[in-house]
């Protein structure tokens, strides 16, 4: 833990919401300033190409990171040789013979993601971000301020904009940073980035009897949107609607990092009377799925080239489901070319009333992992995110055995240390108060009987006994 969070961890709530806003000033200026605005009016423009200047856009934007990944990016060159790849052939590699090339997994992303998966030519202001993903597997990602504002400026134009809002109106989020330290916090469940007009709502406090909290922060600042994790805003919602609560109107709820059900969207139209835009992306940004006003679930072609994959590792067609195999078209400096990033969709058959030419989704199938279930009745998901920043952690599964204890299934590079253990413990207590905690190292993490692995388990169901 950094000494600002240690600060942070021990103030109070005014100086807490200072520290957020100063937090989110920084962080305003790195993603919107720069080559913000140019991108953003490319990002637009593009959505009016004909299938004809997306083809030529795609080759021109992979052989470029190619190019670039070939000289630059040591990993690159040398599995590439091995694999008997000449420089002419790689050169000479398009979208639809991408398959040449090796697949990028998890495991090597973590292993050299720090010293040969990183390009010679760094550009400045880098930083690494980090996450756990679904798949259990810590990952680290850089990026450079020109790459951040890429990015930003592409969630402006294809996910903001497509629902209706913009990076200016008042927003809650509900994502995985905790705001709100102490798992046995007293209100307030939130805290208020004055920069960007952002409520920062704890997603690991939602509760019955906390709901009401969470809803005066919406009417009290006047949120135009919301945005965040899929199932911690429609915990929220639905806590909301069963205590008959009564919600202001929102323009749009934007969801990410779980599957959207009908039944979420049915939930958010009740509670808030707006529309839910399901979307698909991660920390990775090497690719991009979003959905538009006439709720098409498209490919963004020019953040990156996204493959669907059988078991065979050939392309799926139409109607079916494959594996989500990206190669990204924005960060040059750790280029992910062929990456296996652990999810899971369905191409579809139709086009969109929409009239833009992009490829569309018709399911973002992805991972529905289970929800922890808090002593108070609190509702959590995303649990394995408490394995970010650990980069002796190879893999981590969360179990939750009954309401009282939690077993850690680790496999890691060398024996956890006490502090190690420590630390996972102590992210454990600032989530769910109290509890038992028992760490398990083993060898290997199995996966479940379809062959996909489960990054958190739980055995208490919604309405158990506490």
């Amino acid at each position: 833990m950094s000494l600002s969070e240690k600060i942070y961890n021990h103030s109070p709530v005014l100086l807490q919401n200072a520290m957020v806003s100063i937090y989110g000033w920084r962080w305003n200026r790195r993603r919107f300033g720069g080559i913000f605005e140019k991108e953003l009016q490319g990002y637009k423009q593009r959505e009016k190409f004909t299938a004809a200047q997306w083809q030529e856009y795609t080759s021109l934007q992979l052989s470029s990171i190619l190019k670039h990944a070939l000289v630059t990016v040591p990993y690159y060159r040398e599995k590439w040789m091995q694999y008997g790849l000449t420089t002419e052939q790689i050169n000479g590699i398009t979208p639809e013979t991408i398959n040449r090339l090796p697949l990028l997994s998890k495991e090597d992303l973590r292993k050299y993601g720090k010293s040969t998966l990183l390009s010679n030519q760094i550009q400045k202001g880098g930083s690494f971000f980090s996450s756990s993903g679904t798949t259990g597997t810590p990952t680290s990602i850089l990026f450079s301020e020109n790459m951040h504002q890429r990015w930003s400026a592409a969630y402006e134009a294809r996910v903001r904009n497509w629902a209706g809002v913009d990076r200016f109106m008042r927003r809650g989020m509900i994502g995985g940073r905790r705001v709100v330290p102490d798992a046995n916090a007293k209100r307030p469940f939130y805290r208020y980035n004055a920069t960007e007009h952002q409520v920062y709502f704890s997603a690991y406090h939602i509760s019955k009897q906390n709901a009401a909290n969470y809803l005066d922060a919406i009417k009290r600042y006047k949120l135009d949107y919301m945005v965040g994790y899929a199932m911690s805003n429609y915990f929220l919602a639905r806590f909301i609607d069963e205590q008959g609560l009564k919600a202001p109107q929102l323009r749009a709820v934007i969801t990410s990092s779980e599957k959207l059900t009908h039944e979420m969207r049915e939930v958010f139209q009740k509670v808030y009377g707006c529309k839910t835009y399901d979307g698909w992306s991660g920390v990775e940004a090497c690719g991009l799925v979003s959905e538009c006003e006439h709720g098409g679930l498209h490919i963004s072609p020019d953040v990156g080239l996204i493959e669907l994959l059988d078991k065979e590792g050939n392309a799926v067609s139409p109607g079916e489901q494959g594996e989500v195999v990206c190669t990204g078209f924005l960060n040059y400096d750790q280029p992910l070319i062929r990456y296996r990033i652990g999810d899971y969709m369905t191409l579809s058959t139709r086009s969109c009333t929409c009239g833009r030419i992009m490829p569309l989704i018709e399911e973002i199938t992805g991972r529905i992992e289970d929800v922890v279930i808090g002593k108070d009745g609190r509702e959590m998901v995303r649990f394995h995110s408490l394995f970010t920043g650990m980069p002796n952690i190879i893999k981590g599964q969360v179990v939750q055995e009954d309401i009282n204890n939690i077993r850690l299934n680790i496999v890691s590079e060398q024996p956890l240390s006490d502090g190690e253990k420590d630390i996972l413990k102590k992210k454990v207590y600032s989530q769910l108060g109290e509890v038992n905690v028992q760490i398990f190292e083993q060898k290997e993490i199995f996966c479940g009987i379809n062959g996909k692995f489960r990054a958190v388990i739980s055995n208490v169901k919604r309405g158990s006994d506490r």
